[in-house]
């Protein structure tokens, strides 16, 4: 009896632990100082909004082009995406890059699903009501953690089309695939169920997953393109995680003609 109840108060300290550190793992912005994001063309926009003030990185579409909006994954932030920008300038493509509370610019603010989403519609508000970019030319681009926003921000009507870039069906899942023994449905407070909101977005989509991704596994992409009522998925064989833009280089340019038809 003693063994039971001392392992009942280990298990218990452990998912205590996990509850209370969630978010330190869930959001790990990279450790370096803040990098203020520049490049030809692109305007840095400073927007009311959100927990504060909200930052994104913004190169205007040419004329009648669509406007990608692209939400990053973790380990990065705004900082690392002025390249990316560049490549979409480069398929005749605006792109619009924002960054999320606790990260880079924005480090001071406490990152949560809430936060995210406050900091996200902020932006795109901006960029409908201030940039004069419609609806119906914003495609919204997530990867990773980022799939979760853009989920979120399509079930929300801010977008024409939409792009997921190794998505997870929601955090949950993830948290029990990563801690089976704890319960992760009762402790994780960060859900982002990209799987419960697929059924209701209407407007196409593209989904892309590495085959041998081992951080966030192709079925769970490959589910969401199944219940997505209108997704086309964009397999990439042999790429993992984080190397899909090296394994295929014209992925950016796949995602300009989707976002382009």
């Amino acid at each position: 009896m003693s063994f039971l109840l001392f392992a009942a108060g280990i298990y218990g300290a452990l998912a205590l632990a996990a509850f209370l550190g969630q978010r330190t793992l869930m959001y790990p912005a990279p450790a370096r100082a803040a990098i203020e994001p520049r490049g030809p063309g692109m305007t840095l926009e400073r927007i009311s909004g959100g927990n504060g003030e909200v930052i994104a990185l913004y190169a205007r579409a040419p004329e009648a082009a669509p406007t990608v909006v692209f939400f990053h994954g973790n380990g990065e932030d705004l900082g690392d995406l002025a390249g990316l920008l560049r490549e979409f300038a480069m398929h005749r493509v605006g792109c619009y890059a924002v960054e999320y509370p606790g990260y880079g610019l924005m480090r001071s603010q406490a990152p949560s699903e809430v936060a995210l989403y406050g900091a996200a519609e902020a932006a795109l508000l901006h960029l409908r009501d201030t940039l004069g970019v419609p609806v119906a030319s914003t495609v919204l681009v997530g990867q990773s953690l980022g799939s979760g926003v853009a989920t979120e921000m399509a079930h929300r009507g801010h977008a024409g089309r939409l792009v997921l870039i190794s998505p997870f069906t929601s955090m949950t899942d993830m948290a029990a695939r990563v801690a089976p023994i704890l319960p992760a449905r009762l402790i994780v407070r960060d859900r982002y169920d990209n799987q419960a909101k697929a059924p209701y977005l209407a407007m196409p989509v593209l989904v892309i997953h590495g085959s041998n991704d081992t951080v966030v596994p192709f079925v769970m992409g490959a589910r969401l393109a199944k219940i997505l009522p209108r997704a086309e998925l964009r397999t990439v064989a042999g790429a993992g995680h984080n190397d899909l833009f090296a394994v295929a280089p014209d992925l950016i340019g796949e995602i300009a003609r989707f976002a382009a038809p």
